[in-house]
């Protein structure tokens, strides 16, 4: 599983990539985490507002910083 973080790397992006690595390792997910800061490839993306988490190449959210229980939903049907 490949998980991108969108964002310039500001705090709301350093808080949803932690809160996506809790997530993840809570579900034991083998997931590689990758930053995506050029703005191009995010807009390429769709996401207008950062921050944005892309899973395998799907946005499932954008805009704001979910709670890592909020991103264990998110992530729960990916796992299998």
């Amino acid at each position: 599983m490949i998980i991108k973080i969108l964002g310039s790397g500001c705090a709301n992006c350093v808080n949803l990539e932690r809160v996506t690595r809790e997530a993840a390792a809570d579900l034991g997910l083998d997931a590689v985490f990758e930053k995506v800061t050029d703005y191009g490839e995010i807009a390429g993306y769709g996401v207008m507002r950062t921050p944005g988490l892309v899973v395998d190449e799907q946005v499932v959210m954008s805009g704001r910083v979910p709670t890592a229980a909020q991103v264990r939903e998110l992530l729960a049907p990916l796992a299998s």
